[in-house]
Formats: C-alpha cells, sequence, structure tokens
C-alpha cells in the first residue's frame, strides 16, 4: 500500500530536517508531502534540499488554516491512504509498517505520540472526547486515513482554528468508520519550548473546543469526567485548563480567545 505522508509546516527550520530524516527511512512505498504556509525562515530550503536528494520528498507552498494546508496535501496525494504528522514531530523507523498493518483491518488508525521537551509539559494527558463510543481526540500529529474516507467525509474543515482533527475524527466516527489505536506507530512530538508558547496553545485548544459545539451541538455529556479526575493534577494541568477556559470563553464571545 502506497501511503503519502503530509505534513503542513510554516517556520520550522529548526525541526524540519529531523522530521524528514525520520520518513525518508520508512518502508516503502511511500511519499512525502510537504505543505508550506508562507514560511519566513530557511524551511522552503531546507526541503528542497531533501527533495533534490529524495524522489519521493515533494513540497509545496500555499496559504491558509492547517486543514486548508492538510486538504492541499490529500489533494496533491497518491497514496492509497494518506498519514499526517507536524512539521516538529519524528516518527519512530516502524511507524508507516504500523500504520499499515492498523489499516488492514480498519480505515481510520492512531499511533501513539510521545511528548518529549519540558517535563512538565511531557506528563500532561490529553482530555478525551468520546463519540459513538470512541475517543475522538487523536491528534494529527499521528494519524492515517484510508483517502476514500477523506473524500467521502470531505477532509479537514478550514474553518477551525484548531481541534480541525477532533472534528475530522467526530465526522468519520459518525459516518460508520471506526478508529483503531496501534501502539507501535510511535510518534516523537516535541512540546511547547516556553511557558508563553505553552498558554497560547492552551489558549488556542480552548477556542477549538468552543468551535466544535457550535458546529456539533453540546458536547460536555462526552466528556469522561472520572477519567480527567484520575489524571494527575498539578500547577501545569490546572494552568492548562484555566488558560483553555479562556479561550473557550473568549471564542464564545468575541470570536477569539481571551488574552492570558
Amino acid at each position: 500500500m502506497l501511503v503519502s505522508v503530509v505534513t503542513t509546516v510554516r517556520n520550522e527550520a529548526r525541526n524540519i530536517a529531523a522530521l524528514l530524516d525520520s520518513l525518508v527511512v520508512q518502508e516503502p512505498p511511500f511519499e512525502i508531502v510537504v505543505v508550506d504556509s508562507a514560511s519566513q525562515d530557511a524551511t522552503r530550503d531546507i526541503v528542497r534540499g531533501y527533495e533534490r536528494q529524495y524522489e519521493s520528498v515533494h513540497l509545496y507552498i500555499t496559504g491558509g488554516t492547517r486543514g486548508a494546508g492538510r486538504n492541499f496535501g490529500i489533494r496533491e496525494a497518491k497514496g492509497e491512504a494518506v498519514a499526517f504528522i507536524d512539521g516538529d514531530a519524528i516518527a519512530n523507523p516502524f511507524w508507516l509498517k504500523e500504520l499499515r498493518e492498523g489499516l488492514r483491518h480498519s480505515d481510520v488508525v492512531a499511533g501513539r505520540t510521545i511528548q518529549i521537551g519540558y517535563r512538565p509539559f511531557e506528563e500532561l494527558e490529553r482530555v478525551e472526547l468520546i463519540v459513538e463510543g470512541t475517543d475522538v481526540t487523536y491528534p494529527s500529529s499521528n494519524l492515517a486515513y484510508r483517502k476514500s474516507v477523506l473524500n467521502e467525509i470531505g477532509g479537514f474543515d478550514r474553518w477551525f482554528v484548531t481541534a480541525e482533527d477532533i472534528d475530522l475524527n467526530i465526522r468519520a466516527v459518525r459516518a460508520g468508520h471506526t478508529i483503531a489505536f496501534r501502539a507501535g506507530a510511535i510518534v516523537y512530538h516535541r512540546t511547547r519550548s516556553s511557558v508563553y508558547d505553552f498558554l497560547r496553545q492552551a489558549l488556542w485548544n480552548g477556542a477549538g473546543r468552543k468551535q466544535l459545539t457550535l458546529k456539533h451541538g453540546a458536547l460536555w455529556s462526552r466528556y469522561r469526567p472520572g477519567a480527567m479526575l484520575r489524571q494527575k493534577t498539578n500547577f501545569w494541568s490546572l494552568l492548562r485548563l484555566n488558560t483553555a477556559l479562556l479561550g473557550y470563553v473568549g471564542y464564545k464571545f468575541f470570536g477569539k480567545p481571551l488574552p492570558p
């Protein structure tokens, strides 16, 4: 099965070489589709170097939201399946092999994402959202779809500022597709490098959750409060929660997050 790996990037000069190094050694056949959105650093030059060296690497330049960039990558993808990964991530050498195995039995496969970087940020857990008995919060930093399913459900919604991957998963599950979890499909994802970036991410995540409720209706009953309470509660988790609430309320009333 040819798998098209799609990554959308902007100003990832510090990280993109590590990502591409981890992708070009994956089990073939595959292609790597890099969609750059107005990078102002050396990101494009670095990708072009890999494009000259490897026939499997392709660079495209287009603007818009992450959802719009990923949809562009999907349209350019030649594979039967599309795997998504972020520009600041590193794939385990067996990542695509594990995703392919999962795609033999399911139309959607999520892998295991390990956060690396500042330790307190590494230990924070996802806040699960359950739809049709399935956790739909698997991030598109480690997610694979059969292309036929992406075409069926219309790809990513360009309206989302973030949480576009959760929206995609919700629509896939409601269309009758299952999301299989493949623990061996490992991606190492860098945490935010500063408190400011951490808070900014939490704000926009909160805004994205509000966008989900605007599109799909009230989702509070689909969270697992018991599981949330069992998670490690510390200063950083509480700070993330409260900052996300600012983003949620800010988007509700102003169409953008409130500043922290």
